[in-house]
């Protein structure tokens, strides 16, 4: 039996050309081709493909439909595959999409699209319970992680990390200070500590602080939380 498959890609033309290329294999067959996420939604709960073949970002927001979606699926469907097309070559929307584990997924870029065998690649491979991530994206994962581990800090001790995750948000030592549980004379310790191992000892004052919360956004994206 083919594979079924439900296509979702809010650009007409992008569908339809999509939906050609599936049609050539014998072994796919496309049971339904739709432009938003409510629609890929119910086409799901109709049709139970065996895998779904989604862009990532679609009405109504255009912002992380496929990703949702796909962890909306695990959780309903778990036996049914996703492929997620992307024109984002960054790291973060692939591991988002892995979040839970990577059987039945696969991550692949647009540019990729074209060829068809790379594309019936990932949907065979994530209807087999395997997973499929694009070459382009596994660079910038391993590139990431060596940037990480060159990192000063991966040289901060955990209070120390937390300490500059309150500067990052803008507080002052007596303020960290309280948020944290520490004397203010501890809290300057740390800070002192922090710049030191960044290298921003020698900076000025304000400086320090405004670059040591930049290291930190640099390398996380976020400080709602300490890794």
């Amino acid at each position: 039996m083919p594979i079924r498959v439900v296509l979702g890609e809010d650009n007409l033309l992008v569908r339809e050309g999509v939906k050609q290329l599936l049609d050539i294999d014998p072994d796919v067959e496309v049971v339904a081709a739709v432009g938003d996420l409510e629609s890929l939604r119910e086409a799901c709960d109709r049709e139970r493909p065996d895998v779904v073949v989604t862009d990532i970002r679609m009405p109504p927001t255009n912002t992380d439909e496929g990703i949702r979606l796909a962890a909306e699926l695990r959780e309903r469907f778990p036996e049914t595959g996703v492929v997620v097309l992307s024109q984002y070559a960054d790291p973060i929307y692939a591991l988002a999409l892995l979040d839970g584990g990577s059987a039945r997924r696969a991550y692949l870029l647009k540019e990729r699209v074209h060829n068809r065998a790379e594309l019936t690649a990932a949907i065979h491979a994530v209807a087999a319970g395997g997973s499929l991530v694009d070459a382009k994206i596994v660079d910038a994962l391993v590139a990431a992680r060596s940037q990480a581990e060159r990192s000063p800090l991966n040289e901060l001790t955990v209070r120390e990390r937390e300490v500059l995750v309150e500067i990052a948000r803008g507080k002052s030592n007596m303020a960290i200070a309280e948020e944290l549980f520490l004397t203010k004379r501890a809290v300057e310790k740390h800070i002192n500590a922090i710049f030191l191992k960044l290298g921003l000892a020698n900076a000025e004052d304000v400086s320090k602080r405004v670059k040591a919360a930049l290291m930190l956004l640099s390398e996380s994206g976020s400080v709602s939380r300490v890794p």
